[in-house]
């Protein structure tokens, strides 16, 4: 068992008018060596209907799971991936996010409310488009936006 470390969860935030309203963060701890799902809690929109997967333990030992990551990691900001980023799959998928969220922030932040990503100027691969809006569209479906 590694280190335990406590940390803060952002449960969720509205976009008002004049900026961000954060919700109150609630506290979990995690153990630094091994995440698992159950002392980290993962709140998948995404994967579990694309892949059938229910956490992102479970994720990283689904192959399809693994390429649609990055989706989850782009339009769920309720996920918290910091744990994870030691994982090679998690590292790569929310890098290939950050891209996307700033290729297409205006869009990501019309169609749903999330927090925003890093910066990241890398170059996206355009035959991804239509997986991105499908994702877009299917979680803009399934939350209210302002």
């Amino acid at each position: 068992m590694g280190k335990m470390v406590q940390s803060w969860l952002r449960i969720g935030f509205l976009k008002n008018g004049y900026g961000l309203r954060v919700t109150p963060l609630i506290p979990y701890t995690f153990d630094m060596k091994s995440p698992s799902a159950t002392n980290v809690p993962t709140l998948l929109k995404i994967l579990p209907t694309y892949t059938g997967v229910s956490s992102l333990k479970e994720a990283l030992n689904h192959p399809q799971a693994i390429r649609l990551l990055w989706l989850e990691i782009l339009f769920n900001d309720q996920l918290d991936v910091n744990p994870w980023l030691a994982h090679q799959d998690v590292q790569s998928a929310f890098t290939k996010a950050c891209s996307w969220y700033t290729a297409y922030r205006t869009l990501i932040h019309a169609t749903i409310d999330r927090s925003p990503l890093p910066h990241q100027p890398n170059a996206i691969d355009p035959r991804e488009y239509r997986v991105f809006a499908e994702a877009l569209q299917f979680v803009a479906r399934s939350s209210p936006h302002d």
